[in-house]
């Protein structure tokens, strides 16, 4: 995401008054790609394929998401056992993220994770922010008609935790939210670049200003993030959090980047999963 964020650094000037500027910010922005690797292969090896179908407002085409979905050993023997939407950052697809969302899982939730149009096996189109939030929102009203009566907590890591904030501020029957790696706007993250001077603001149109809707999230938030993140600085994840007027914690990791946070931060997302969100033990079955 930083490598082509330069990019768009450095031809916005030109592109500024071309019809496609809209088109190369989604691009890259999103990065969407059929990109996985062995580790996130091999652990949605576990997870079961899901498809998600309807038509989208924002085009009026049907879509066809597609998630994977681990359901954790709590499940069947808890009626209340946690189930949650895995909504993942740019570049990898949702089986390159399958080891967080089953690190999830070992944390005790039923964990849905789903790629966005673009991404994977879902609908090939260009991702926007527009089409993102409506492809979390489809999502989260399958996973309450798939699951009724379970609580439902909603998940992001970096670009999908502003998406994460988004559908929280638009829904009301959320248990709670969840980001990592997560940032203010586009445009903060763009100004913590060294070409940050530049006067580029306005020309981005993807801009995914999750400070602007966090303060209007009603369920808890809990925001985690690295302390060696060197992609997002952690006072953007500071930022967002402050600005939040829910019940809320933020979790700094030491030693965690914007890739391994959840996991050299296992021990202190337990801990705040119980202090935030009050879920017990008993409903949670974690690898020691």
């Amino acid at each position: 995401m930083k490598r082509l964020i330069a990019l768009l650094l450095a031809t916005l000037a030109l592109l500024a008054g071309c019809a496609t500027l809209d088109e190369q910010q989604r691009t890259w922005i999103f990065q969407p790609s059929d990109r996985s690797w062995a580790g996130g292969t091999q652990a949605a090896e576990s997870m079961e394929d899901v498809w998600i179908d309807f038509t989208s407002e924002v085009t009026a085409k049907p879509v066809k998401l597609h998630g994977l979905w681990a359901q954790n050993e709590n499940f069947t023997t808890h009626a209340n056992a946690p189930v949650l939407l895995y909504l993942h950052g740019a570049r990898f697809n949702v089986t390159g993220s399958a080891f967080r969302a089953q690190r999830m899982q070992e944390l005790g939730f039923s964990v849905l994770a789903i790629d966005y149009r673009g991404f994977g096996k879902s609908t090939n189109e260009l991702p926007s922010e527009a089409k993102a939030y409506e492809d979390a929102r489809a999502a989260w009203e399958w996973l309450g008609e798939k699951y009724p009566g379970r609580p439902r907590y909603i998940f992001g890591h970096s670009l999908g935790g502003a998406i994460a904030i988004e559908l929280a501020a638009q829904v009301k029957d959320e248990a709670g939210t969840v980001v990592e790696g997560t940032f203010t706007s586009i445009p903060d993250v763009v100004s913590t670049f060294k070409w940050g001077w530049l006067p580029v603001s306005l020309l981005i149109t993807q801009r995914f200003e999750a400070v602007k809707r966090v303060p209007d999230i009603g369920a808890p938030l809990l925001v985690v993030h690295g302390g060696e993140d060197r992609l997002i600085q952690p006072e953007l994840g500071r930022k967002l959090f402050e600005a939040a007027i829910v019940r809320k914690a933020f979790v700094l990791v030491e030693g965690g980047s914007h890739h391994n946070t959840n996991s050299v931060g296992q021990a202190q997302y337990r801990t705040a999963l119980a202090a935030l969100f009050g879920l017990d033990d008993s409903l949670r079955v974690v690898k020691r």
